[in-house]
């Protein structure tokens, strides 16, 4: 890799809906509808994906062609469902189980991984791929509040002083009432770019009701759970820009969609920032000089 001061790199999210078929919602076939999103992600220079269960073989091995990709973790119930593939160098890969769920999920090791990704030399960034408690009824709504505390937590511990990217399927809202993503925004930091980007830097109304659109129908102008969202530091700049629901590239040749799930994808750009000091010369006395 080269030493550079400035870049940019593309990003998308997407829960792959890799449940075995049997259970699985969605509406195509798996093993071909993960092979053809493995190769579609190929557009991309970082994929963060959840769900990847039964069907990695097919994700990874059918014509995708990320040069770095984390190792799966198993099928159901074993384990997480996060996978990440890059075009740069994943490092620190580690992936912490979450302490609370409810139902389902807590069927396999549900949670969120952490790596620091080297989208250039010596240049590093903190990526979160991120999986949350599912279902909108009080237990399971409780269950998700005590993960994204959790997730906070995690960021201001481990990643306190350096820019970082999440990413993933969220399982909330801003707008619904008993959801508690905005901390990640409050406690440390995070722009949302679906916010920033498409929503005049506003945070939706707050809803009694968790929203009931079909989140295959939506456009980019609506909050979706499958989020992005960043933040500098002292030493990188981050900006994000050309945020996207990704609905007719990941569709089959029969307009069917690939998974359960529209990916969100964003580009990035990124520059090391410089501390300019104004050097003041020293004052000399007759002796000194």
């Amino acid at each position: 890799m080269k030493m550079t001061e400035a870049g940019e790199f593309s990003v998308i999210t997407y829960n792959i809906a890799g449940l075995p078929e049997f259970i699985s919602s969605a509406v195509t076939k798996r093993s071909s509808s993960i092979a053809e999103i493995g190769q579609k992600l190929n557009r991309f220079d970082i994929a963060h994906v959840q769900e990847d269960f039964n069907y990695n073989k097919f994700l990874y091995n059918s014509g995708n062609s990320h040069p770095f990709r984390t190792r799966n973790k198993g099928k159901v119930p074993f384990g997480d469902g996060l996978n990440t593939l890059s075009n740069f160098p994943v490092h620190d890969l580690r992936r912490i189980r979450w302490k609370d769920c409810s139902g389902s999920d807590c069927l396999t090791p549900k949670g969120f991984s952490f790596s620091r990704i080297e989208v250039a030399k010596d240049v590093f960034i903190d990526f979160y791929n991120v999986h949350a408690n599912a279902w909108n009824h009080n237990s399971a709504s409780a269950a998700r509040r005590k993960n994204i505390k959790q997730l906070s937590d995690y960021i201001k511990q481990h990643s306190a002083e350096n820019a970082v990217i999440l990413m993933g399927d969220l399982n909330a809202r801003y707008c619904f009432y008993n959801d508690n993503i905005s901390l990640l925004n409050t406690e440390n930091k995070l722009t949302d770019v679906w916010v920033s980007e498409k929503n005049m830097g506003k945070f939706p109304d707050m809803l009694k009701d968790f929203p009931s659109e079909d989140i295959l129908s939506m456009t980019d102008s609506c909050e979706t759970i499958d989020k992005i969202l960043y933040r500098s530091s002292v030493e990188i700049e981050l900006s994000a820009t050309d945020y996207k629901f990704e609905n007719l590239l990941f569709s089959n040749a029969n307009g069917l969609h690939l998974s359960d799930h529209i990916p969100v994808s964003a580009k990035f750009f990124w520059k090391i920032k410089r501390k300019i000091h104004n050097r003041i010369e020293p004052v000399l006395t007759k002796n000194e000089k």
